[in-house]
């Protein structure tokens, strides 16, 4: 596609200019309640990736971003935060347009997007060295500096959130950074440009390129310009990037995907924990990494909690995103709708039953939408494959257990490593299950709760480092040892180590 339909047609953003592609490429970005195009965004070449690199590289070491004070770093972070909550209900609506997320959903998630530049902000002058103790006569100091160029790729479910984790942070260390969104959903984050440049930010600090991970993905990780990579997607994406960076010894920060478990006693509030249920996997359609697509029931209560949860899936209302009583909107592409299906009819396959949904839902006014019905399955074992792989979407696998033994093998029998939620009046068992589960986030009577103020990232396949709290400046830095000789009396023996 080229420029020149009658959609809107955004550009990139590099050196504080939005620029054409060089290829004059565009794609196309479909509303997912429909089905139809609404705008298209620069396919990026190799070229268009370089000069946004070599724009950030340069905006590294210009007086106007590095000559800045770590308060003065503060004061403009802080800027962006008050633009960003000036901004109101536009950027809402342009997500929801873009991935089908409920725009009560989407305009609550945006009403946090403030708070992380504002939390960011705050830390900027608060990151000090360490002076360590060594021998009189010399002086050893350690200091964090910004890794440099960093090269941050975000998904489609929560774009401008989960790019504003990357931006606040790593710009609060004093990086400069280009950004590169999904294809699926650029339009929020190149809204966003607007803020960045009400609040002053000079040129190349933040530099946006779109396009398809293939070309323009794949040849921002594979720059030799770039210091780190963040990366927010799939597991074999992550793989994928992860192999690329290792060729040039480049650090990683990644979140990852989930099958996350969500682990019902029989002890737990039975009517709370069926809620947590539902608020975990069907929630935003399920196109969460946290999602809680695995649900361990106790068999003392099983059935009542199983049938709990069938009972108001059932009555989950689909519809049109921007109606304030849907509760499940589209999911964001005709492509991941498929998939979605295509691990609906393997679970039939391996034999599991289908208790709920499984279907399209084409009614009415969602003929034209990506709209997939609740599902559950029970009959589950823990060897099938919608029980083992991530499906990212309102698909729910159903297991009994008995001990407390027999479902932390369950829960803790998968690559992934991000979430796990526990259900139980039993403080003592509470903590212990959250001691032993090989996740990153463990909820205790509740599931989603989420704070840019805490520390957020998963073990094993579900990726490593942090976004969110103090931790995350951390990632965004380099720790620098710096030796001074403080003696006047010249060293007698230049082949023994100083001390």
């Amino acid at each position: 596609m080229t420029a020149g339909t009658s959609e809107r047609t955004y550009q990139m953003y590099i050196d504080g200019k939005f620029v054409e592609p060089r290829t004059e490429k565009y794609l196309g970005s479909v509303n997912p309640v429909n089905g139809e195009q609404w705008y298209q965004v620069p396919d990026a070449s190799a070229a268009d990736v370089d000069a946004a690199v070599r724009a950030a590289r340069k905006a590294l070491h210009d007086p106007r971003w590095a000559g800045l004070t770590p308060t003065a770093r503060g004061k403009l972070l802080r800027r962006v935060a008050d633009a960003a909550a000036a901004f109101g209900d536009r950027i809402a609506l342009v997500e929801t347009q873009d991935n089908g997320k409920l725009i009560r959903d989407t305009r609550a998630t945006y009403a946090t997007v403030p708070m992380i530049w504002e939390y960011f902000a705050g830390w900027t002058d608060k990151i000090h060295g360490n002076l360590v103790p060594t021998a009189d006569t010399t002086l050893n100091y350690l200091k964090r500096e910004p890794v440099g160029v960093v090269a941050a790729i975000v998904p489609w479910n929560a774009p401008l959130t989960l790019a504003s984790h990357k931006l606040a942070a790593a710009l609060a260390m004093g990086n400069t950074v280009v950004l590169k969104p999904s294809e699926i959903t650029s339009a929020s984050i190149l809204e966003f440009v607007e803020v960045l440049e009400s609040a002053g930010l000079p040129p190349g600090v933040v530099n946006i390129v779109t396009g398809r991970g293939a070309t323009a993905g794949d040849a921002l990780v594979s720059h030799p310009g770039v210091d780190l990579i963040t990366f927010t997607g799939g597991t074999d994406a992550g793989r994928a990037i992860a192999h690329r960076a290792a060729e040039r010894h480049v650090r990683c920060l990644m979140e990852l995907g989930g099958k996350s478990p969500n682990i019902v006693f029989g002890d737990a509030d039975v009517a709370n924990a069926a809620n947590g249920l539902i608020a975990g996997i069907f929630a935003a359609a399920g196109q969460a990494c946290t999602a809680g697509s695995r649900a361990y029931l106790h068999r003392d209560i099983y059935d009542e909690v199983l049938d709990r949860v069938v009972e108001r899936a059932g009555r989950i209302r689909l519809g049109d995103p921007m109606l304030d009583d849907t509760e499940i909107g589209p999911v964001a592409y005709e492509a991941h709708m498929d998939r979605i299906l295509d691990y609906v009819r393997l679970g039939q396959e391996e034999g599991a039953t289908l208790r709920l949904g499984g279907a399209r839902r084409t009614a009415g006014d969602l003929a034209r939408g990506y709209f997939v019905e609740p599902t559950i399955f029970e009959g589950v074992r823990q060897d099938m494959r919608i029980a083992r792989e991530e499906i990212f979407g309102p698909v729910l696998s159903v297991i009994p257990f008995e001990t407390e033994e027999e479902v932390l093998g369950y829960a803790n029998d998968t690559e992934f490593g991000l979430a796990a939620g526990v259900w139980t009046r039993d403080i003592s068992r509470a903590h212990r299950m959250a001691h032993r589960l090989d996740a990153g986030t463990v909820w205790i009577n509740t599931y989603r709760a989420l704070s840019p103020i805490v520390p957020f990232g998963g073990f094993k396949a579900s990726g490593h480092g942090k976004e969110g709290g103090m931790e995350s400046l951390l990632e965004y830095s380099r720790l620098k040892s710096v030796w001074a000789n403080l003696s006047d009396t010249p060293t007698n023996d230049p082949f023994v180590v100083q001390k």
